[in-house]
């Protein structure tokens, strides 16, 4: 593996992928390692824009408007990353597992689509690790109401999220040696140091 990966961290909403993220960060600036994190969607200003516009409350595209618009945040955002690809650690909250586990384990679309427009973005650019992070219901739920606002993304079905969990351990399942499942209803201490642990054989 390149010591200088690509590491994605997944899961679904209220499950501390951003919490974490944030802490690796802190851990790479005290240790003066090069990297860049974004976010899906999102990451730049073009990608920024059509983030606003998938999770407006307002909005309600139909699911294929929704996957269309992801990936089109994705092809803003993927090229920009090409250019530090191998450069430099690059680390990304949400990515192309989220566009799989939300939008065909979660909503159906077909994922014979999903794939092909991926690769076709991707092409020779490889996921090194992923994190994968779970939540309980009741944990999901009370992080969502400690949150300030919530977007049209944190506001369906309990049966929705408990449909793209699973789909994310299916993920998961597949690639064992690339995916790190850190349980989120465990001690937020313990989890942190069990990340720390992973990143510092990544790089």
């Amino acid at each position: 593996m390149s010591k200088k990966p690509v590491i994605v961290f997944e899961g679904i909403e209220g499950s501390g992928k951003s919490h974490h993220i944030l802490n690796i960060s802190k851990f790479l600036k005290k240790k003066n390692i090069s990297f860049i994190r974004i976010r899906e969607p999102g990451g730049n200003p073009n990608s920024e824009k059509i983030r606003k516009i998938i999770l407006d409350k307002k909005s309600n595209f139909n699911k294929t408007t929704d996957l269309l618009l992801y990936l089109a945040a994705r092809s803003e955002n993927i090229q920009q990353l090409k250019k530090f690809y191998r450069k430099k650690i690059i680390l990304i909250d949400r990515f192309v597992d989220s566009t799989i586990a939300y939008q065909h384990y979660g909503f159906g679309i077909d994922l014979k689509l999903i794939n092909s427009i991926n690769n076709y973005l991707l092409n020779n650019f490889k996921i090194d690790f992923t994190f994968l992070n779970v939540v309980n219901q009741k944990n999901m739920n009370n992080r969502l109401r400690s949150r300030k606002s919530l977007n049209r993304y944190d506001k369906f079905s309990l049966k929705f999220y408990s449909n793209v969990q699973k789909g994310f351990l299916k993920l998961a399942s597949k690639n064992r040696k690339k995916y790190k499942v850190i349980d989120s209803n465990l001690d937020i201490k313990k989890n942190q140091d069990q990340v720390i642990q992973v990143i510092k054989k990544l790089i």
